[in-house]
């Protein structure tokens, strides 16, 4: 009789800590918790507040970079704040490049415009201004014939410069054209949304690896940022893989 109490008594108290410590701890292993927002803040806070919540934060940087802006500072998160996830996700944090990066100007001369417009975009130098040149030859229609700062000078980011462009013959008369948007920066989704809305449709998509930038972000982009096209164009992206 006492040995059937005693079996009773283990019974109860195994079954007790299954019901109140073994399976919350199981159902706590699947549960979701909403991300916070750590934008604005200071990354070594936003890291931090990150971490007491369970998530492991992860610095990357903006595609560009962008003036005035502190490089310090979370400028955007992914996910975003108010998504469900559960812990220990890689919550990616874009900061500012810490200055303006220089490069060699490139040559553009011979280039065709939207070429020399998406190889600026990605240098992050502005193009201040594009005169058109009339020219005899159909193979110099669109074709950059001269640049304001010559190849091989050194320049940084932010800087700006001319171009002068040859034309053949004028488009015909009547018929649209659309612009280009600029989707650099962007997420895949956000840019295809962007494109599919200027009248455009999102073309071949490229992954290519970087180790300081968030995955899935929009790197370059083909027609370039600014470009005139004909509706229902397609728009070739690079987007960055973490692989």
């Amino acid at each position: 009789m006492k040995k059937a109490g005693l079996i009773f008594l283990i019974v109860f108290l195994v079954a007790g800590v299954i019901d109140r410590v073994i399976m919350p701890w199981y159902v706590s292993l699947g549960s979701a918790v909403t991300v916070p927002d750590v934008t604005g803040l200071q990354y070594d806070d936003a890291a931090s507040k990150l971490r007491w919540e369970g998530f492991d934060p992860r610095q990357r940087y903006h595609v560009k970079y962008i003036s005035g802006v502190d490089s310090t500072i979370v400028l955007s998160q992914s996910p975003a704040a108010g998504q469900r996830v559960k812990k220990g996700r890689d919550i990616y944090l874009v900061l500012n490049r810490r200055e303006k990066p220089s490069y060699p100007m490139a040559d553009l001369v011979g280039r065709i415009q939207s070429d020399a417009l998406q190889t600026m975009a990605r240098m992050d130098i502005a193009i201040d201004d594009v005169q058109i040149s009339p020219v005899r030859s159909r193979d110099e229609d669109g074709r950059v014939l001269s640049q304001s700062v010559p190849a091989g000078v050194s320049v940084k980011a932010g800087s700006s410069v001319s171009l002068i462009v040859g034309r053949f013959e004028e488009s015909d008369e009547g018929m649209e054209k659309l612009i280009v948007p600029d989707v650099l920066g962007m997420s895949l989704s956000q840019a295809d949304k962007v494109i599919t809305e200027a009248g455009l449709k999102r073309g071949r998509v490229t992954k290519e690896y970087s180790a300081i930038l968030v995955p899935n972000t929009v790197i370059s982009q083909r027609p370039a940022v600014s470009a005139y096209v004909s509706p229902g164009q397609a728009v070739d992206l690079t987007v960055v893989t973490a692989e």
